[in-house]
């Protein structure tokens, strides 16, 4: 009874973070953790601290001097922090230091990462209860098993937190995330691609009652992740500008039931977004980018891939009033011709980025126009433009000399042509499907 008392107040064994069967438990090393394998699933035991012992003769501590100049980004991960702290007790003491725990990172599918997460902030709790004062980053992408649990763990436990990421993580709801965002103040990163039960981000309601009207500008929110949460809606969007005001990177791919209806609430609140995605939004017209133009110069990257209903008309709203844009992703936008590249290349001179493969209306002459605006390009892809010859590429290689990357896939383009890009543009990586060309 008394080693079973010991063992719920001291360190998580590695086994929370590695099965038995990983890289790490195999070959007998590792066995000084107390798990087993019941049903596929991993049983993690919390252990005592050991028993002082002497250190390896030949490991050597650092000194003040090196500790002060060590680098923060240089600190061991997760799981082998807990590895450490299996060594000897001064080993132990300096593994749960919380200046080592800004960071916690968790990764595979069936680790139990609700208890993973309960019995580390546990023990970086003790020194300040019940909160981890130093802890700023947690990331568990792709641990599927992780839920709302988890989620209220680290929202209770965790007010400095900076960055969240879950992606993948498909069974935790809104009520988490609110929570979260409400106890969290600092939150600036958030990722939750892929977690589709996910419709909306806002605070508690006992949070917004405690403050002012203006309450959405308490969430600090900068960048925002919600790739392939399709059940999101106009009205969710809406709800998330409205709190978010801060955003500068959104990311809504995937997002398949936004039209241009929840485009204009977001340029209503959110004023400062740098960069912006609603590629396979398949309900986002000419409309949304006259909205998206509102953004001006301060928009820098715009994906509206596979967006069929985007023509010349959207692109001259984007290229009239986003003269800084650096970065365009319209790959799969057919209607999108010559003249939509003319007047993105005659108002965005400073693009460096452009995606515009399987727009079978762009030609050669929209090629001419961007060779001789656009000089600053570094990435070209034309991948299935039926229109493009070995003409066209000439002139962009004799005029953009740093190009850098081009995807010429399925297209009629001559090995002569590539020969010339490839003298004309030295670091050029050249993706394309002619098997002549070396």
């Amino acid at each position: 009874d008394s080693d079973l008392s010991m063992r719920t107040l001291s360190t998580p064994s590695p086994a929370l973070i590695f099965p038995p069967n990983s890289p790490g438990f195999q070959n007998g090393r590792g066995s000084s953790t107390s798990s087993s394998s019941v049903t596929g699933e991993t049983v993690a035991m919390v252990h005592s601290p050991p028993p002082t012992r002497l250190t390896h003769p030949l490991i050597r501590l650092a000194s003040k001097h090196q500790k002060e100049q060590a680098n923060i980004d240089r600190l061991p991960p997760t799981n082998q922090l807990c590895r450490c702290a299996r060594v000897c007790r001064r080993w132990y003491n300096l593994a749960w230091d919380p200046r080592l725990w800004r960071t916690i990172r968790l990764t595979g599918e069936t680790i139990n990462v609700d208890r993973a997460l309960k019995v580390l902030t546990r023990r970086l709790c003790q020194d300040t209860p019940n909160v981890c004062l130093m802890l700023e980053t947690v990331i568990v992408s792709g641990c599927r098993r992780l839920t709302d649990r988890g989620l209220y763990t680290i929202a209770q436990c965790c007010p400095e937190l900076r960055r969240l990421e879950v992606s993948g993580c498909y069974n935790i709801s809104n009520e988490a995330v609110f929570d979260v965002v409400s106890l969290c103040p600092n939150l600036e990163h958030l990722d939750v691609s892929g977690c589709s039960k996910v419709t909306c981000i806002s605070l508690t309601r006992e949070a917004s009652i405690k403050l002012s009207p203006l309450h959405g500008k308490q969430i600090s929110i900068r960048y925002l992740d919600m790739t392939d949460c399709f059940v999101l809606e106009d009205e969710g969007l809406h709800t998330i500008a409205a709190h978010c005001t801060q955003l500068t990177h959104l990311y809504l791919r995937r997002c398949v039931r936004i039209t241009d209806e929840g485009l204009r609430y977001l340029m209503i609140y959110c004023t400062s977004i740098k960069e912006l995605s609603v590629s396979d939004c398949r309900f986002v017209s000419d409309f949304g980018m006259r909205e998206i133009a509102k953004l001006e110069s301060r928009l820098r990257y715009l994906s509206i891939a596979h967006c069929g209903r985007i023509t010349d008309v959207g692109i001259r709203y984007i290229a009239k009033y986003c003269s800084k844009l650096r970065y365009l992703n319209a790959r799969g936008c057919e209607g999108i011709t010559d003249h939509g590249v003319e007047y993105l290349a005659k108002n965005c001179t400073k693009l460096k980025s452009l995606d515009i493969g399987k727009c079978p209306l762009v030609s050669d002459t929209g090629l001419e126009f961007l060779a001789l605006n656009c000089f600053n390009l570094k990435r070209l892809s034309l991948k299935s433009c039926e229109s493009i010859t070995g003409q066209g590429l000439q002139i962009v290689a004799a005029n953009c000399f740093d190009l850098q990357m081009l995807n010429v896939q399925d297209c009629d383009v001559s090995v002569d042509a590539l020969r010339f890009v490839k003298r004309h543009c030295k670091r050029c990586i050249i993706e394309h499907t002619n098997p002549a060309f070396f």
